[in-house]
């Protein structure tokens, strides 16, 4: 049995963002993923006027007549939430933490989905694959998925976004459109999401909190690292500290944004001050402009 307090939380957000993908998103979603994969259908004989491109050259030699693959759009789309649900997401020093954020945009994200009759799936990762569910439509699933971005109490504090893309990897079959939501306070998976986005379309989507960039000046204080649980402690007040952690930041992001353009990713920035409506309809606008 459910416990009361989880259903009416995961019905805010179904009302919440459902209004959302009604008034604003469903439309846009379906401009710029529905419709942009071609699956192959069958051959069929070479007749004069076909694209010499689409000739198969392995039919063409097994029968001794020019053979060529027939496409045919892909109207029904595979949507997976790769979601990050390491220690670093329980943190949050405005109205929300990273954790919620995260669900808020999945439960759109789905919602937008199945909307378009769409198939969605999710997997919840730290250190380890957490919790994989096999994409499926209908609102009941999408409320499950809502369930478990909110809720799963994960065994694992650490990230290890590699061994995520390696499982997808294995498990997913057909192309997918995958949405991956992290802090990505981790490094060495550059190298796999390459491989992964070659047969998929991975969406990243970065979430951080103003605090992990700045410090306030308030003295000595003491912070715990919510993935290794370590203890340090930080004098707030030392300017040069300040300046040194801004600058390391703002490297690590830039390096990171510098690696998802090298890739080929779209990518969306998401803070825990702004609401996330805005960088989500510029995604939407600037990527629709490249299916005109």
């Amino acid at each position: 049995m459910i416990p009361k307090e989880i259903l009416k939380k995961v019905k805010q957000i179904e009302i919440r963002t459902g209004r959302l993908v009604n008034d604003v998103f469903a439309g846009q979603y379906e401009s710029i993923f529905k419709g942009r994969g071609m699956e192959f259908h069958e051959v069929r004989e070479y007749v004069q006027g076909d694209d010499i491109r689409s000739i198969d050259w392995n039919v063409t030699a097994r029968t001794g007549h020019p053979y060529v693959k027939k496409f045919v759009e892909e109207r029904e789309l595979t949507v997976l939430l790769m979601a990050d649900i390491s220690r670093s997401g329980q943190f949050g020093t405005r109205e929300k933490m990273k954790k919620e954020i995260m669900a808020e945009l999945g439960a759109l994200l789905a919602f937008s989905a199945i909307k378009n009759n769409d198939k969605i799936g999710l997997l919840l990762f730290t250190d380890n694959v957490e919790k994989f569910i096999s994409p499926k439509k209908g609102r009941s699933h999408v409320l499950r998925v809502i369930r478990e971005l909110l809720y799963y109490e994960p065994k694992g504090r650490k990230t290890n976004i590699n061994s995520a893309l390696e499982y997808l990897g294995r498990v997913l079959k057909k192309k997918a459109v995958i949405f991956l939501l992290s802090d990505f306070m981790d490094s060495d998976y550059e190298r796999r999401l390459r491989i992964l986005n070659k047969r998929h379309d991975i969406v990243t989507i970065a979430i951080s909190d103003p605090r992990e960039r700045t410090f306030p000046d308030v003295g000595l204080i003491e912070f715990e690292d919510a993935e290794t649980g370590e203890i340090v402690y930080i004098d707030t007040g030392d300017n040069f500290f300040r300046k040194e952690f801004l600058k390391k930041q703002t490297s690590f992001v830039e390096s990171r944004k510098r690696a998802f353009r090298s890739i080929g990713l779209d990518s969306i920035e998401i803070t825990t001050d702004k609401s996330y409506i805005e960088p989500l309809m510029l995604f939407f606008k600037t990527r629709a402009k490249r299916f005109r």
